[in-house]
């Protein structure tokens, strides 16, 4: 019986936490960001690290034109997990509401680079290019009140020098004097992709007026440039050094992982190796080679397949990406039996790696397949269990139209029309005008099934708007045709 007694007052908190989570989600919705805020706040005295908790709460200062507190949510929802777009995303907002158009530029660059498909980003990048280019006059004309942090300069996500190689080699810095580099060719060489970040930094420690400023944490702007700069430098000095790197999965900080100059049994040659096979096996599958793609995928799975852990420490996620990759690539040439056994490895070894990005991938794929191949019913199991790993409004509206659409061909009206309403409500946070056009039209088909012929004309009559607002001839055609269906069954 206190077994028992004590399960239950283990479960109430979990309880009460996600009803302040779901209160403050509704409250948002509403507008009413203040009583959104306390029910965050006291969300997070349950438990001080979700990290979902502090983007929406930075949503709702965010609203209130509280721009710094909105920063400091989204930083501190970064904190354990540097690559958590929505963070990510949340930052790139504050700081361009906040007037910083290059730094938002940097995040928003970032955040498209972990989740391509996600328009948010690419939105977030027009306008602060657009914003940027808005500014007139040289740096030293423009005052820059730097009030984010500069913490992209040495860890950007986009650049692939690993993090900590460069923390392990400061210290050693410490220990013995730094070498400068024999050339300018020798470090361009050796920096690679830092090689342009070097020379920006150093052309903003000339700007006069520029490093006058502070941080928002009160440190010398110009410090922190030359802090930088030291790093990079270190960076030139990597191959001198033997400390190994740890290489990471693909899907999750692995992209961090590339040495300047690796030796030859290192495991940072490895790691170097897998980033440069992983970008040709996209890039033959991109550029329409599937046969290539596959090729290439089978033959580094070979060679991961024979190392061993202490090789390679991330072994079971790299294997996973390669699943994946095969997969897709199987997929492209029709083979969805073989495609789906692969994407159910790659699932399996993301539970093994308690990988949720890999999980959410993997089932992505796997009711890919089944929907291809008419397995509606299974398609719609897979993908409702993707439902909780799913992260950012653009990705909800799409998965919720496919499940919609997979109900609507089952015969399943109210559900293909609920999952409809869903994915509109999605694609209108995101503001997305191609998805609400689609999900618009997925709910007034079904409404049109299950005989409600007014809301379904006036859901076709919007989507229809929206079509030719995208100047999709395609769609407006398509459209235009059910709609007039829809209004002579009216009129009968």
């Amino acid at each position: 019986m206190s077994n028992s007694t004590g399960d239950r007052e283990g479960q109430k908190p979990k309880g009460v936490f996600s009803t302040l989570v779901a209160d403050g989600n509704w409250m948002y919705i509403k507008g009413e960001y203040k009583k959104a805020i306390e029910s965050f706040s006291t969300a997070l005295t349950l438990k001080p690290d979700e990290r979902n908790c502090f983007v929406g709460r930075s949503k709702c200062y965010l609203n209130m034109g509280l721009y710094e507190n909105a920063l400091e949510d989204a930083e501190a929802s970064l904190k354990e997990d540097t690559t958590f777009f929505e963070g990510l995303y949340q930052k790139a907002e504050a700081l361009y509401y906040m007037g910083e158009f290059e730094f938002a530029l940097v995040f928003y660059h970032r955040g498209q680079k972990l989740r391509p498909q996600i328009q948010e980003f690419r939105l977030g990048i027009q306008k602060a290019q657009e914003a940027i280019e808005n500014c007139v006059g040289s740096p030293s004309s423009v005052k820059l009140e730097v009030k984010g942090d500069l913490s992209f300069l040495q860890k950007d996500e986009e650049r692939t020098q690993p993090i900590t190689v460069i923390e392990d080699l400061t210290k050693e810095d410490k220990q013995q004097p730094q070498k400068t580099p024999k050339s300018e060719k020798t470090t361009k060489k050796q920096l690679g992709d830092f090689y342009s970040d070097k020379k920006y930094l150093e052309s903003l420690l000339r700007d006069k007026d520029l490093v006058k400023g502070k941080t928002k944490g009160g440190k010398s702007l110009k410090d922190v440039i030359r802090s930088s700069l030291t790093y990079l430098d270190a960076c030139t000095e990597f191959s001198n050094h033997e400390k190994p790197i740890h290489a990471r999965g693909r899907d999750s900080k692995f992209k961090q992982q590339k040495c300047s100059k690796p030796r030859s049994s290192a495991p940072c040659e490895r790691a170097n190796f897998l980033l440069k096979s992983l970008d040709e096996i996209d890039a033959e599958l991109t550029s329409g080679n599937p046969e290539g793609s596959l090729k290439k995928a089978e033959e580094v799975m070979e060679m991961v397949q024979r190392w061993s852990e202490k090789e390679v420490p991330n072994k079971q996620e790299v294997l996973g990406s390669l699943h994946s990759c095969i997969g897709n690539a199987l997929i492209n040439l029709g083979d969805m039996d073989k495609a789906l056994v692969h994407h159910q490895k790659d699932l399996e070894l993301a539970k093994q790696c308690n990988h949720s990005g890999a999980m959410s991938r993997a089932m992505d794929n796997i009711g890919k397949v089944y929907a291809q191949t008419g397995h509606l019913t299974l398609a719609i199991e897979i993908w409702e269990k993707k439902i909780p790993l799913v992260r950012g409004a653009l990705e909800k509206t799409w998965l919720f139209h496919e499940i919609g659409l997979c109900y609507l061909k089952l015969d399943r009206y109210e559900e293909a029309r609920d999952y409809g309403v869903r994915s509109l409500a999605a694609a209108d946070e995101s503001a997305d005008d191609k998805w609400q056009m689609n999900a618009n039209v997925l709910v007034a088909q079904s409404e049109m099934k299950l005989g409600n012929l007014e809301s379904s004309v006036a859901r076709f009559q919007r989507a229809l708007t929206q079509a030719k607002l995208q100047e999709d001839d395609s769609a407006m055609n398509s459209i235009q045709k059910a709609l007039d269906e829809a209004k002579q069954q009216l009129s009968q």
